[in-house]
């Protein structure tokens, strides 16, 4: 599969403090492509040089066969077909909704640009709103009309840059669900930049986990969650238990017993073991070599639970459903499902 947009070696310093550092990625046609991170990571810095905002120091960024950016070339914003939706939305106060959307569409007459509008609002479910102005908006409705006048255009690919994170957390679903609809409706490829987890995860078809400016680890959200390669992005994609532990022919000894790892057949690693591959038992059942645990803290969440478990003064997290029996102060055995083989952080 060809690729749509390919972003190779960028590099970028303010200051001669690195912010980017040899970053690499492709986004194909149609296809939503996530950058996760922590806050100061560059991910937004390298939105922005995709965009043309910002200029990479080093590094080639290229789309559909032209290249917009290299040592020797820079394309302007407003040249390279590229849609862009920033945090605080950068709507005109002074400009209703209809007027703010037709001013992402120029060149063309007063006729065709408001018709193009009264198009996209209708994409976006605020076609009757379209004489209000956006202090009469609520957030999502703001956050609808920046993605109406992203694309009114028709843009190759369109960049969010962290667009649901002043939203409630009902509204930032059902907001983030309609913008997925409608990008894979108009097969609008996108590149999403969010510090939120489970954004990235249920939003991408394909994530990047960024740290200090450069790319941990690029994946399917599936594969990435679930084969981390470094302890950071395993700890980054959501909670997990960290266990040293010895591999002989792809089986480690832990304090839940054996357990077969993915990622190396032998040798001293550390493992990762999500708390949903982790399950309870009673303390007294027979031919079980892992040690005893006590139950020391239970998190109710509505649909499962997440308990802590300490054995051999060590913690370890337990996720279950809703109708798990045990309680606080409970002796239980821990069983692995499976492990992963991770590098540690200071590697």
């Amino acid at each position: 599969m060809t690729p749509l947009l390919t972003v190779e070696s960028i590099t970028k310093q303010f200051a001669s403090t690195p912010v980017v550092q040899d970053v690499s990625f492709s986004v194909y046609l149609g296809e939503i492509f996530a950058l996760l991170g922590p806050s100061g990571c560059g991910k937004t810095t390298t939105l922005r040089i995709i965009a043309g905002f910002e200029i990479a120091d080093a590094g080639t960024i290229s789309m559909a066969g032209k290249t917009f950016a290299n040592s020797e070339t820079h394309v302007p914003p407003e040249s390279r077909g590229i849609g862009f939706v920033f945090q605080d939305y950068a709507l005109f106060p002074h400009k209703n909704v209809l007027e703010n959307v037709a001013f992402g569409l120029r060149k063309v007459s007063k006729k065709t640009r408001q018709e193009r509008a009264f198009e996209v609002l209708g994409m976006v479910g605020l076609t009757d709103l379209h004489s209000r102005l956006p202090h009469h908006l609520s957030g999502g409705e703001q956050q609808r009309v920046a993605l109406a006048r992203a694309i009114i255009a028709r843009p190759k690919l369109l960049l969010l840059d962290e667009p649901f994170s002043s939203l409630d957390p009902g509204l930032r679903q059902a907001t983030r669900e309609e913008v997925r609809s409608l990008l894979k409706a108009e097969g609008i490829s996108a590149i999403l930049v969010t510090h939120a987890q489970e954004e990235a995860l249920s939003f991408a078809e394909r994530l990047g986990v960024m740290k200090e400016g450069t790319l941990e680890q690029i994946g399917t959200p599936e594969a990435v969650y679930r084969q981390p390669k470094t302890a950071y992005v395993a700890d980054f994609l959501g909670q997990t238990n960290f266990v040293q532990a010895h591999v002989k022919d792809g089986i480690a000894e832990t304090p839940f017993g054996r357990v077969k790892v993915e990622g190396a057949d032998r040798g001293d690693v550390l493992l990762s073991i999500r708390p949903e591959c982790l399950k309870m038992i009673a303390s007294d059942s027979q031919n079980n070599p892992a040690k005893s645990g006590r139950i020391v803290g239970q998190e109710f969440k509505g649909h499962d639970f997440t308990y802590r478990v300490e054995v051999d003064r060590k913690y370890y997290f337990v996720q279950t459903d809703y109708r798990c029996p045990f309680q606080v102060g409970d002796t239980v055995l821990l069983e692995a499902a499976s492990a992963v083989a991770v590098m540690p952080e200071n590697t």
